[in-house]
């Protein structure tokens, strides 16, 4: 099986952790990488979340933080501002760039969850 066939099947399984989080709340790359059962892989969801502007334009990774809270991939959304947006327009409060109060509106994807 080739590395690309590896990836494919990974990226396809962030994707579907990802169109599962509520509106108004946001999780991690890193907790999604754990719920795969690949704890350590959070740049590898990145680069998932990354190419998937590409083919899947209504999935909802705007939803997708670093674990501190901070949008650190606010600049692959088309402009600086525009992550930050869509997190306010579904209830959250962002300063410099970190949700306010990011554990009350963390969800943890559970291992297994329509994967």
């Amino acid at each position: 099986m080739s590395h690309k066939t590896d990836n494919t099947g990974f990226f396809r399984k962030v994707y579907r952790i990802v169109e599962q989080i509520p509106y108004g709340k946001v999780t991690t790359y890193g907790a999604i990488a754990e719920a795969l059962g690949s704890k350590g892989a959070a740049r590898m969801v990145g680069w998932a979340l990354n190419s998937s502007k590409y083919n899947l334009k209504n999935l909802p990774a705007h939803r997708v933080v670093n674990r501190n809270g901070l949008l650190t991939g606010k600049r692959h959304f088309g402009g600086s501002e525009v992550m930050k947006t869509l997190l306010e327009n579904e209830g959250l409060q962002i300063e410099d760039d970190r949700i306010i109060n990011f554990r009350e509106h963390f969800w943890k994807p559970l291992a297994g969850d329509k994967l």
